[in-house]
């Protein structure tokens, strides 16, 4: 998704630019992380996404709870493998450092993502399965503009705790992090135009209010403050409103390809976060089949602003 190394060279060309030291990004770099998080999809937590989810909390259809031995749903594993630190040892904004750049990259926001699924050897409801990430590829960019950010991609392999072989699941995770901002300086523009597809096959309308955003934050043991507290967004981000969350977002994605046909076999599945989605806005979920195995997905809001797009391959 991104080169896979950053040159000392770039490193150091920043240093000059900005006042910042590079050693430690280059250092964090030439020795990335791996960690490896385990979780189980227990009936329980699955439960509560499901009933925080609009198109499984039986408004729209009947509800099915989640049995042992099914396949999980389709990306519902970001509700899931979350690190389990201590309040002390998170940062300010109250993201996790688990898979970070070091200071003075402390501001996080989730940039897009791949999924790839082994539908063969799914990841079972019940199932433990292990989840190992290690960094990918290392992107510093916006440094001539004044504004440099580190984006970040992590892969993630998924293998069911019993059996051994291929991972269920292979996923790509990519965040964007910046630079602590002074209150002036944290004014955002005005959303970017998104080209989207002028024809629409299936689609989804729901609202992600407040409960829904601290709900979801629950379910993946996330503080970061821009989804919980309209203070922070508006005062430290220079948003309207709280935020929703990336990987909520993608997961509806997701979820309305699996409504409008329940028994897909998705294959893979991209997306681009391409403008915040605020609070309390309607949403919806489009999707167009381009070809017999294609689609594209984006969701547009109540005020036309495209918060994200992708794209599907079914089996």
């Amino acid at each position: 998704m991104f080169p896979r190394y950053l040159s000392r060279t770039v490193l150091s060309q920043a240093s000059r630019r900005h006042h910042y030291h590079s050693e430690a990004l280059d250092k964090w770099i030439k020795n990335p992380p791996t960690v490896t998080l385990t979780d189980s999809f227990h009936y329980e937590p699955l439960s509560d996404l499901y009933v925080t989810l609009p198109t499984r909390d039986g408004t729209r259809k009947p509800y099915v709870e989640p049995k042992a031995g099914q396949p999980v749903p389709y990306g519902s594993q970001l509700a899931f493998f979350h690190a389990r630190k201590p309040e002390h040892l998170l940062r300010a904004d109250g993201t996790d450092e688990e898979i970070s750049p070091p200071a003075p990259f402390l501001r996080r926001m989730w940039a897009g993502g791949k999924m790839t699924w082994n539908n063969d050897n799914p990841m079972l409801v019940g199932s433990k399965v292990h989840g190992k990430s290690t960094v990918g590829d290392v992107r510093l960019k916006g440094v001539e503009k004044g504004k440099p950010m580190v984006f970040v991609t992590q892969r993630i392999e998924y293998q069911i705790d019993e059996l051994q072989g291929k991972p269920s699941l292979i996923e790509e995770r990519a965040h964007v992090y910046f630079e602590v901002e002074d209150e002036e300086e944290g004014k955002k523009p005005g959303p970017k135009p998104v080209q989207v597809p002028s024809s629409v096959d299936f689609s989804f309308t729901y609202l992600p209010s407040v409960v829904t955003l601290f709900r979801f934050s629950a379910l993946m043991f996330n503080a970061h403050h821009i989804h919980l507290d309209k203070e922070y967004s508006q005062k430290k981000e220079g948003y309207p409103e709280r935020l929703v969350h990336g990987p909520l977002t993608a997961l509806m994605l997701l979820e309305t390809a699996a409504f409008n046909k329940p028994d897909v076999r998705i294959k893979t599945f991209e997306y681009r976060a391409t403008n915040p989605l605020i609070a309390g806005r309607q949403a919806t979920i489009n999707g167009v089949w381009t070809d017999k195995d294609k689609a594209q997905l984006w969701c547009i809001d109540e005020e036309g602003v495209v918060g994200m797009t992708g794209s599907i391959t079914i089996e």
